[in-house]
């Protein structure tokens, strides 16, 4: 069950399995239905999630806009409202299972725990929240310079299974465009080939 966290944490931080023993002990199993929540809006976010298996998204939701898909994560991915995790205060956002998963969940009291028992721990997430700065960057100016088609080429070459996985529309609020248009560049995509 923990296989996969062990390979990631290993990736990016040497450990010993020692250390990840300890590092696993602080973890709990949770595992989510396809469509059920971890988290709901004005909730605060308790949780630091690592996908296990299957794909989670985290979303806003509002009578305005409808709702604005701000992050997938699928097996190997970490998700949280970061804001509220770490301050406590409430969240904007939704986070539902889009597959059965398995979630592996810590919360914030043992994850500052571990970094006492495993200090190696607290350089991994902090590369973690660096690499997520980097990535929240290169969305945002990406959403503000990139057409449409750029957006959606860029997302299918990160993720080239996400059409499959994902719903169309999710997809489509994702790169913060109506369906429609998402529908009608992925027949150009594809007569283009």
């Amino acid at each position: 069950m923990f296989e996969l966290l062990h390979q990631k944490i290993r990736e990016k931080v040497p450990i010993t399995n020692e250390e990840f023993e300890i590092c696993k002990a602080s973890f709990s199993i949770k595992k989510l239905r396809k469509h059920q929540y971890l988290m709901q809006e004005d909730d605060v976010a308790r949780y630091l999630a690592f996908v296990n298996e299957g794909a989670l998204r985290m979303f806003a939701a509002n009578e305005k806009n409808g709702e604005l898909t701000i992050q997938f994560a699928f097996a190997g991915w970490w998700i949280t409202d970061n804001f509220s995790f770490l301050t406590g205060e409430r969240t904007l956002y939704n986070i539902e299972a889009l597959e059965n998963s398995t979630i592996l969940v810590i919360n914030k009291h043992a994850w500052e725990e571990l970094f006492d028992k495993v200090p190696k721990l607290e350089r991994y997430f902090r590369i973690l929240l660096q690499n997520n700065f980097i990535a929240t960057q290169r969305r945002l100016v990406s959403s503000l310079c990139q057409t449409a088609e750029e957006k959606y080429t860029s997302l299918i070459k990160a993720q080239p299974d996400i059409i499959q996985r994902v719903p169309q529309h999710m997809i489509a609020s994702y790169l913060g465009i109506t369906p429609e248009t998402l529908s009608r560049i992925r027949k150009q995509v594809l007569l283009s080939r």
